[in-house]
């Protein structure tokens, strides 16, 4: 037990790490009359310059506390403002945690207000959520609350609440440095929890008590007025360099902070480093201090300083007033106190100790809305500092931009478990999340508006369709009887891809009958090649054209020239011409418009596994063989500017899900299809490859043929006829031969919906499906 003579006791009652509660804070004290005492840490750098290998350890070992609690788990965070910032996005850094985000204080215009709420002791109480997008938190994954102290356990009981109002999920983790919580409280706790149908649970490195002289306030406020701004005999220097930030990197989590960010964030921080580092003398020794919420990036500029030979020390300034006592033992020695550099800020703002190995410079980093003339008013922070005789380096970092970050962040990648079935490195879905929105309509008052022209197809979804056992089970045979012939098809297309194109290349699929197959090219380039393929999934409608966001991402994080796009099959070669035409008006990038299909029977694509209108098993079903994603929307009411298109995922589905299933029934038969398949590809290297589109002239011919008023009426083909039954308002069905296996499927869902089946041995494709014109 430490007993400090201010009336303020702790007592540790357990541990979860190799620290003590004694080892980790030491007891200081401020004149508030809802809590008198504050808790000093020895590890966060906030009050105390600390190293920044401590600060780091702290925050990895409180990770891996959460990370056992949450059974590997991606992961959620959210940090408290101004103290935890920095020990937040550590722990997040540690996790990899899909988004990392901490309340501010401070106002920004541009960004809504996504959450609120209050802290009940604090000297500055309101704490806001200010996300670029409310997109960027998962609501599926376990939320960790991160703040240095867990006193009472309110506030982040009240964060909780806020959330949980916002985006229910089911599990959230309170994580702290120390836990100074009474039983009372855990009781509370586990109130919130049980009134809120979640789990709540805690991890800590060290575990406490407090006690505290019941005159406690009183004695602090008969204190002597604390001395700030020690003065020395020279005042130091001040020095300002200016270090460019990339407009499109956060600097911090205040707007929202992903697990993508992380590497272009390092790269910035190391720039800022340097910047820093050319205005200082090789190897004098620093203290890094960070601009109140602004932690976590002095901090990695701290460690990266140190790397370069500069001996370093880290903390950061901060709002909040304790008392100042240059007494041997306690942990304020001495305070600054100086004027806010924020515009329309009246409080003042404090740093303690700024310390270090004699002749250190303080190296004092700061955001671009704290850069203005108050930081280096005669009050400001600067000559605040240097009138204690340190040199003060002010390294201002331009160039982050919430706005910037708005735009970026509506655009956010989906990947499985959050987002369909897949698992996610088998694909990244460049689609925005629509699951809330009830898009789903009537088929046949979805048909007449879309023939009638006042709805575009794009703009909603049919109903999804689920089959009954017999047509179930005839999916599985179906899966059986073409899996190998499947697992041809992929590999003849996958070794032409590869053997034309080169093995540094990228796979984006077109959403979503293009999916299933750029996944098991992927899986036949590793398989076979030991190449591991980068593969996105993007959305192209029909009339509209291809997700030009979506190419922007990907030109953006690849060579766009690498870019291979993936489809199941041609039917007449509608988005096959779509393609064309979208890229070629693309600015800014060159992609090569080949399509790569499984089948081409349309004669629509140069590079194809087989030109025979043979059965894909993925066409049989909708989402629940496609990853249990929706068909892509564009709707003008939903996807705004900067938006991806939009898609569904049923996970409520999960039950009749076959996706997975079907991968891997393929995937098993690529070894004993390999020699054929490499044979397949050269055969077709070496043939005529030109598309003639003479499937658009069956189109034609079929649509005079049966007095059909539009092409757009007539989908040729197993998989678009398919298509016709479990999506549109079909009126007939052709087939080529009246008993062909490759049709079964359409026979069976044809009778179910009472369409008549009609022969026609001429047919250039296995069947076709006729839409009624309901008009």
């Amino acid at each position: 037990m430490i007993e400090s003579t201010s009336g303020i006791r702790l007592a540790s009652t357990g541990r979860s790490s190799r620290w003590s509660v004694e080892t980790l804070v030491r007891p200081g004290l401020r004149r508030n009359p809802r809590r008198a005492h504050l808790l000093v840490s020895e590890v966060l750098g906030k009050h105390i310059p600390v190293d920044p290998a401590v600060v780091t350890d702290a925050a990895d070992r409180l990770a891996d506390l959460v990370l056992a609690t949450v059974g590997g788990s991606d992961v959620d965070v959210l940090g408290f403002a101004e103290t935890a910032t920095g020990l937040g996005h550590g722990v997040a850094a540690r996790l990899g945690a899909h988004c990392y985000l901490h309340s501010t204080r401070r106002t920004v215009p541009e960004i809504d207000v996504y959450a609120e709420f209050q802290e009940g002791h604090s000297h500055a109480t309101d704490h806001r959520l200010l996300p670029t997008s409310a997109g960027v938190l998962a609501p599926q994954l376990p939320l960790v609350l991160v703040d240095d102290e867990i006193s009472t356990g309110t506030t982040a009981l009240e964060a909780v609440r806020s959330m949980h109002a916002v985006t229910p999920r089911t599990h959230y983790i309170i994580a702290s440095l120390v836990d100074m919580r009474a039983p009372e409280h855990r009781i509370e706790s586990d109130s919130v929890a049980t009134e809120l149908g979640v789990v709540i649970d805690s991890v800590s490195l060290a575990q406490g008590s407090v006690a505290l002289d019941e005159n406690l306030v009183d004695s602090v406020a008969g204190l002597p007025d604390p001395e700030y701004n020690p003065v020395g005999g020279v005042a130091g220097t001040v020095t300002r360099v200016d270090a460019s930030w990339p407009a499109t990197v956060p600097d911090g989590g205040r707007h929202g902070f992903l697990a993508s960010d992380a590497a272009p964030f390092e790269a910035a921080v190391a720039e800022v480093a340097a910047v820093a580092a050319a205005a200082m003398t090789p190897g004098r020794a620093v203290v890094v201090l960070g601009h109140e919420e602004l932690m976590y990036l002095p901090l990695r500029v701290a460690s990266a300083l140190a790397d370069r030979g500069h001996p370093a020390l880290f903390q950061t300034t901060t709002r909040s007033p304790a008392y100042v006592l240059d007494e041997p033992g306690y942990p304020l020695r001495r305070g600054f106190r100086f004027l806010a550099p924020e515009l329309g800020e009246a409080e003042a703002r404090y740093v303690y100790n700024a310390s270090g190995p004699e002749d250190a410079l303080i190296v004092l980093v700061v955001d671009e809305p704290a850069d203005t003339e108050l930081l280096f008013d005669a009050a400001g922070a600067a000559k605040t500092i240097a009138a204690s005789g340190a040199d003060v380096l002010v390294v201002v970092v331009r160039g982050a931009d919430p706005a910037s970050l708005t735009v970026s962040r509506r655009a956010v990648p989906l990947t499985g478990p959050e987002f369909g079935s897949y698992a996610p490195h088998e694909v990244t879905w460049l689609l925005k999340d629509l699951s809330a929105v009830a898009l789903e309509a009537d088929i046949a008052e979805r048909e007449k508006k879309i023939q009638a022209g006042t709805a575009h197809y794009a703009e909603s979804l049919p109903v999804e369709y689920q089959p009954d056992s017999a047509y179930r089970e005839l999916f599985e045979t179906v899966l059986h009887d073409s899996a190998s012939r499947l697992a041809l098809a992929v590999g003849t297309v996958t070794e032409l891809v590869l053997a034309e194109r080169g093995h540094d290349i990228v796979l984006a699929s077109l959403a979503r009958a293009g999916t299933p197959v750029g996944i098991l090219m992927r899986r036949w380039a590793f398989e076979m090649h030991g190449l591991e393929l980068p593969h996105y999934a993007v959305s192209i409608v029909r009339d509209r054209g291809i997700d030009a966001v979506a190419l922007r991402y990907m030109a953006d994080h690849h060579d766009s020239r690498s870019i291979v796009f993936v489809d199941g099959w041609t039917g007449k070669g509608a988005i096959a011409r779509e393609l064309s035409a979208a890229l070629a008006e693309f600015d800014g990038a060159e992609f090569d418009d080949d399509l790569a299909v499984l089948a081409d029977p349309g004669h629509c694509a140069r590079t194809y596994g087989t030109r025979d209108d043979f059965l894909i098993a993925s066409a049989c079903l909708n989402s629940t063989v496609s990853g249990l994603v929706s068909r892509t929307v564009l709707n003008d009411a939903l996807i705004r500017d900067g938006d991806f298109h939009g898609a569904k995922y049923y996970a409520e589905l999960a039950a009749e899900d076959v996706s997975n299933h079907l991968l891997d029934t393929v995937s098993s038969h690529f070894a004993s299809v390999r020699t054929a398949a490499e044979t397949a590809a050269a055969e077709v290297a070496g043939s005529d490859r030109n598309p003639s589109w003479s499937g658009w002239a069956s189109v034609e011919k079929v649509r005079q043929q049966f007095g059909i008023s539009h092409v757009n009426f007539v989908k040729p083909g197993v998989g678009e006829t398919t298509r016709v039954l479990l999506r549109r308002v079909p009126w007939r069905v052709l087939v080529r031969e009246e008993t062909a296996p490759e049709h079964k499927h359409i026979r069976m869902l044809a009778e179910a919906r009472g369409v008549p089946v009609v022969e026609v041995p001429d047919l250039a494709y296995s069947c076709m499906g006729l839409i009624k014109d309901v008009t």
